[in-house]
């Protein structure tokens, strides 16, 4: 074997070494993302059910709903165009009501309502987070301050 062959398989199975490498990485970190959507973006975007993801709107007033005395809850979350129905078992937030700002993380179910596995609540539009302001602002519901003011 000469010295050209020998740096060429070389170098080739450093390419090849780098490509499984760089396909493990993308593999892993794509298993990690969870996406953001407002309830219209959700809809619009056609998410299938079982796909973990994150909503974000305010809670609508006369929505909260307490089942199986007090270990559940249901409510809705919308961006002032659609809503979503949120069904949730476990501890709230101290700051979640009605008309406050809310994150949901959980997946969407296939009778349409959205199982939550955690809810964060923020207690006013001047702590809110960027894409929950985002998403209010594009439906003409954002009632905050200047968006500068807005924490990332």
């Amino acid at each position: 074997m000469t010295r050209k062959r020998r740096r060429l398989y070389l170098l080739l199975g450093g390419l090849t070494t780098l490509g499984v490498v760089s396909a493990l990485v993308l593999s892993a970190f794509s298993n990690d993302l969870v996406f953001f959507y407002s309830p219209s973006e959700l809809r619009a975007h056609h998410v299938p059910a079982g796909r973990y993801v994150r909503i974000g709107g305010l809670v609508e007033q006369g929505s909260v709903v307490h089942k199986d005395g007090g270990k559940a809850i249901a409510f809705r979350v919308t961006d002032g165009k659609r809503d979503l129905e949120v069904q949730y078992r476990g501890p709230l937030p101290d700051l979640f009501r009605e008309g406050q700002g809310v994150v949901v993380e959980g997946a969407l179910a296939g009778d349409g309502t959205f199982r939550a596995a955690e809810v964060l609540a923020k207690h006013d539009e001047k702590y809110m987070p960027r894409e929950v302001a985002d998403a209010l602002k594009k439906t003409g519901h954002w009632q905050g301050e200047h968006p500068a003011t807005v924490k990332q």
